[in-house]
């Protein structure tokens, strides 16, 4: 893999684990199995291993849960709280015990001790308690800044109002709000008899949103209708310990009245902590309550302060997932879903089967590939499995060698017809037709306002979703159609609000053609790409006749006579990136580009807004020589003169590149107040590092 298919593919990773978190996180609408976003969440670690200077500022091993909701009021853990990191086997379990004895400088001889206590699938909630009274409750959020519950919270019977014994003045106790089994089937039962409508009676899709959707209620008296319950695991902000030992403080809470884990013990051996583990994931069908995995904590709190965390998990902590659950059943349909980066992923509809209690009807065929290597088939015998799953996986075909036709998978859009394409090397096949493609249009629509590409101020998601949904806006150029009046009929709209958008919406009709080329939402068309485009062509005239150019090169490629095809589309991707002429674009990026500008409805869409009155500016790019050009910089730390958008622009003008960490690349840093982990990694390997006072004498020595 290539550094530029590394950033991409970490860019898009980004964004996709953040929709999730919000998804699960904020919405209690999951849309993919944990399974699924635990191999996003891997694969992301695993790029950014292998590319340790492209971690991103928004990259997801930096992020915890998501923001809060809107219609909760706000609250600032005193203590970030955190996140776990994974592991799927006992070989991992031993690797992270290795790590800890290693970061403690500790002799073989001397024993690491854990506890180990199930892993509840809940939603995590703190409550602080002063001098023993209930004061606050709070979730998660985004592992910074939490919703208020404390109302609903009082309304759940395994939450004390007030402590028993002494404990100390100030004791923030943490654990998981949950459903029981039994409990969710009922309130499901209950909401579909109350319903006037059966067909549109509100049903929860599992224990845990129920939970989560019920604490996080307007009102206290619809959390009190909903059989919540609590278990505590942990505890944040407190002005006094009753232990030196993990256990020994959750023995504490729960002689001040709240329940902890029923299988909460202490292991100083590996083998005899594999076997707790193999144990709780036995009885797990049996439990009243949903876990997916075990979680280990070192024991002793001196450690538990030393090994301390990293940006979104404590060092001294680990959750070990079980493995999936599996099941027999019969394939009876392929569907193909198309996803809102245009991504086809294919669909199993399943004979309905019962997997750890959940009936399962559908299952997740991944790709093309996935479909070819098991050679599924309507009416093929599968294997599945599952493991806490949204939507679980077909693992193995159990009748390949019946006698039926193929599954042939489609060359176009099942939404809109057009194109659908696999570039070379990838897996996934993407439908072609980005901005008409209605499943993608809402997303295509939001990225094509974003602060990074038209950044048109007022127009955000919330609008957008609700101007499709109402038939106002269904593509790019509708945006630049809309009227006073349109916004006047609707809810919530005066005068005022109605005239800063559409004078927000004119002022952009003139965007730098780098931004513009970023909010079409090209594939492998990041910002840095198109601003290299932008830079190469200047203006919008001299792109498209480029891209004209290209596309007729495209065409006339023809293969040698006898010529192996891989060695044409060689020759062939050779001329495309001779006619694009733009340093940093390779084939991939260039085919791409291509694929976009050949496919009608995406030329229709652009002349489109051509039509409603947008031009992309022409660009004056301008670089000086100054004492960074050619280098690479960072900007770490808080900015108090300019942004960090400014800081970028003003770098790049001097001829340097901006690089998002630290790495051997790196030549200058540049750090402001609250610099942390890339300025302590710029000292290590010895970069020089500027404050801000620093860098602005650089720029106004540049003139």
């Amino acid at each position: 893999m290539t550094e530029a298919e590394a950033a991409e593919e970490l860019e898009y990773l980004a964004a996709e684990i953040a929709r999730h978190n919000r998804l699960y996180h904020s919405e209690d609408a999951p849309e993919i199995s944990d399974a699924d976003y635990d191999a996003l969440v891997r694969r992301n670690s695993e790029l950014e291993r292998q590319f340790p200077h492209l971690v991103r500022e928004d990259s997801p091993s930096r992020q915890v849960g998501a923001a809060p909701a809107a219609h909760l009021s706000k609250v600032r853990h005193a203590l970030p709280m955190l996140s776990l990191d994974n592991a799927f086997s006992g070989e991992e379990v031993a690797d992270f015990i290795g790590r800890v004895r290693r970061f403690l400088s500790l002799p073989e001889s001397e024993e690491v001790a854990l506890t180990a206590e199930p892993k509840i699938d809940g939603l995590s909630c703190s409550l602080r308690y002063e001098r023993g009274e209930l004061v606050l409750a709070a979730t998660r959020g985004d592992g910074t800044t939490g919703e208020v519950v404390t109302d609903n919270a009082r309304t759940i019977a395994d939450i004390p109002q007030r402590l028993a014994g002494d404990a100390p003045d100030i004791f923030e106790i943490r654990g998981e709000v949950y459903m029981s089994k039994g409990d969710f089937a009922a309130l499901n039962a209950r909401l579909l008899a109350e319903a006037e409508d059966p067909a549109k009676a509100r049903q929860f899709a599992n224990p845990r949103n129920a939970a989560a959707g019920s604490l996080r209620q307007k009102e206290a008296a619809v959390t009190a209708s909903r059989p919540l319950r609590f278990y505590a695991h942990g505890w944040g902000e407190v002005s006094a310990l009753p232990a030196d030992t993990q256990l020994g403080v959750m023995r504490a809470i729960e002689s001040w009245g709240l329940p902890i884990a029923d299988y909460l013990d202490r292991f100083a051996a590996l083998d005899a902590l594999l076997a707790h583990y193999r144990a709780i994931e036995a009885k797990r069908a049996d439990l009243a309550f949903d876990i997916d995995g075990v979680v280990y904590k070192v024991d002793r709190l001196d450690w538990q302060r030393r090994l301390g965390q990293v940006a979104r998990a404590p060092r001294w902590a680990l959750a070990h997932k079980f493995p999936a659950e599996k099941a027999e059943t019969v394939l009876e349909a392929i569907d193909i879903q198309v996803g809102r980066t245009g991504k086809l992923t294919p669909v199993a509809r399943l004979r309905p089967v019962s997997v750890g209690g959940v009936t399962v009807t559908n299952a997740t065929l991944h790709n093309k590939d996935e479909i070819e290597r098991l050679g599924v088939r309507v009416g093929d015998r599968v294997l599945i499995q599952r493991a806490g799953d949204v939507i679980p996986q077909v693992l193995e075909n159990l009748t390949p060698d019946e006698d039926r036709p193929p599954y042939v998978f489609p060359s176009a859009c099942p939404e809109c017809g057009s194109d659908a394409v696999r570039e070379e090397g990838e897996v996934d096949v993407r439908c072609t037709g980005g901005l008409v493609c209605p499943v993608q249009r809402v997303e295509r629509l939001r990225h094509f306002v974003s602060r990074h590409a038209l950044d048109i101020e007022g127009l955000g998601i919330t609008h957008i979703e609700s101007f499709f949904r109402d038939g106002l806006l269904q593509s790019p150029a509708d945006i630049f159609r809309l009227t006073r009046d349109d916004l006047l009929k609707r809810e919530r709209w005066a005068e005022i609000s109605a005239a800063n958008l559409i004078a927000a919406i004119d002022a952009k009709r003139r965007p730098p053609l780098d931004r513009f080329l970023y909010a079409l939402g090209i594939r492998h068309v990041g910002e840095v790409t198109a601003r290299d485009l932008a830079r190469r062509y200047r203006g919008w005239d001299n792109f498209r006749a480029m891209i004209e150019a290209a596309l007729k090169v495209r065409r006339e490629a023809a293969p040698l006579d006898g010529e192996e095809e891989r060695k044409f589309l060689q020759r062939r991707d050779k001329a495309v990136v001779e006619t694009v002429e733009t340093p940093n674009i390779g084939p991939e990026v260039a085919n791409a580009l291509l694929d976009f500008f050949e496919e009608a409805h995406n030329r229709q869409v652009l002349d489109d807004l051509l039509a409603a009155g947008v031009r992309p500016a022409d660009v004056a790019w301008e670089t000086k020589e100054s004492p960074v050009s050619g280098k690479t910089l960072v900007f770490t730390g808080s900015l108090e003169t300019l942004s960090r958008d400014e800081a970028k622009a003003q770098a790049e003008k001097l001829g340097a590149k901006v690089a998002g960490s630290v790495s051997a690349k790196t030549d200058l840093v540049i750090a402001g107040p609250g610099a942390g982990s890339k300025l302590k990694k710029a000292a290590e390997l010895g970069i020089e590092v500027i404050d801000e006072a620093g860098w602005n004498a650089i720029v106004a020595e540049a003139g």
